[in-house]
């Protein structure tokens, strides 16, 4: 994909349905016993796979209309044994709530994927699921994919799980498999995760309790077994793919840009903070009515000078997937801006820290990786170059925005990647950039 520099950035957008909330509301769709209905869902690649898992084991999905989906689930305990290798493509999200959601049925059930997802850490599936009751291997090297379910019905309940690292996917993993236990299932993380999953829940009837985090104390969410209900919900618009354009808005100097209909999840909206504390001219208005559960709301962004910032600690996993941007972001802040505690990045679809500083080093940024993150420092003019973004979908916006902003047309290699979450992404950059 080539991108020239833009002129200016302006216009209004609405984003498609979150992709993190379409899997989860997918998957206990599939638990409840019959219809239930699912409006403005993603229509990534990711969430298909998801789908493709669903009607693998004998849940019916169906489209309604554009971003209209309906599901006929077959209930907890009632799925059926696939009759070969479940592809999950490259989707992460897919593998390891997918596994949770299949642990309480007695099947088993092989998850496999793409060349990238075989290469990503699954092990820890295992450890969460397996006091449950849950038989789950890893049959490739060094625990990684393949990934095999050999379930049970009902699960162990009265069980605590600790998940070995903060990870809403594991959490979620444990929850849904939760659902189908003979007993409450607890999960305890040492700080707070996005919490998608337990604003959704309640909407299928099932009781799920969360208790913050005090002196001493992890934060713990409790779910209570039970058959889910059809339900019907309006995914809100996806806050990853929101941030790119956030990001851009922010740091081009010709910029006037507003997002309508975005979830503004507190537990994942830590870019907003990061943009704060840079001093981005950034407006939140929060909507009436929360959609799924979730708050939303329209984000505005106008140009203004941005400073260097740190990012780190509990703020990490509420800006995962957004650091990428904070690397782009620091290129034009003024001083230093770091990013610490999140080697978690080079386990993600590409060593994420490894190739946003590639890109933008290519770039003429001043950038340099460290073991769990990296420092940047600014403000410098980008040049356009010829990039890589890994097929890597994260990576790949990351350096449009990139793009947008230098001096020169930039060439990005596995730019097709964006499909994974976003497959209108490069249209909509080029609305709001011509």
């Amino acid at each position: 994909m080539r991108i020239e520099p833009a002129p200016w950035v302006r216009g209004s957008l609405r984003v498609p349905g979150d992709k993190s909330i379409s899997h989860r509301a997918l998957l206990l769709a599939g638990l409840a016993a019959g219809r239930s209905y699912l409006g403005h869902c993603s229509d990534a690649a990711d969430v298909a796979a998801t789908r493709h898992l669903l009607e693998a084991v004998g849940v019916a999905t169906f489209d309604r209309g554009p971003g209209q989906v309906g599901v006929l689930g077959r209930g907890r305990w009632r799925w059926l044994a696939p009759e070969g290798p479940i592809d999950c493509a490259n989707s992460g999200s897919t593998m390891r709530m997918g596994a949770g959601a299949l642990a309480g049925h007695a099947i088993l059930a092989v998850l496999d994927g793409d060349g990238s997802l075989r290469q990503r850490p699954m092990a820890r599936v295992a450890t969460v699921l397996g006091p449950l009751g849950a038989t789950v291997r890893c049959l490739g090297d060094g625990g990684r994919p393949p990934l095999e379910v050999c379930g049970r019905a009902p699960l162990a309940g009265d069980v605590t799980v600790r998940p070995p690292v903060a990870s809403a996917q594991l959490k979620t993993a444990v929850l849904l498999a939760g659902v189908s236990a003979s007993g409450p299932v607890t999960v305890e993380e040492p700080v707070a995760t996005r919490d998608h999953t337990e604003r959704i829940l309640p909407l299928a009837g099932i009781s799920c309790r969360v208790e913050a985090a005090a002196e001493g104390r992890p934060w713990r969410v409790t779910v209570a077994p039970g058959e889910p209900e059809p339900f019907g919900l309006t995914v809100p618009g996806d806050l990853s793919s929101a941030a790119a354009f956030r990001a851009l808005g922010a740091m081009h100097p010709a910029a006037e840009l507003r997002l309508e209909g975005v979830g503004l999840n507190p537990l994942r909206a830590g870019l907003l903070d990061v943009l704060g504390a840079m001093g981005a001219r950034i407006a939140v208005e929060l909507a009436s009515e929360p959609a799924a559960g979730e708050p939303t709301g329209s984000v505005s962004v106008r140009s203004g000078p941005l400073v260097g910032t740190v990012v780190a600690g509990a703020l990490v996993p509420r800006a995962i997937d957004e650091l990428p941007l904070v690397a782009v972001l620091g290129t034009q802040a003024e001083g230093v801006t770091e990013i610490r505690d999140a080697a978690e990045l080079r386990v993600k679809e590409s060593d994420r820290i490894e190739a946003i500083c590639a890109g933008l080093r290519a770039m003429g940024a001043e950038i340099e990786p460290s073991p769990d993150g990296l420092r940047v420092r600014g403000p410098v003019r980008l040049r356009g170059a010829r990039v890589s973004a890994r097929s890597d979908h994260r990576i790949a916006m990351a350096l449009a925005v990139a793009a947008a902003v230098a001096d020169g047309p930039t060439e990005i290699e596995g730019a097709e990647s964006v499909a994974i979450s976003y497959p209108g992404f490069f249209d909509a950059l080029r609305a709001v950039c011509d």
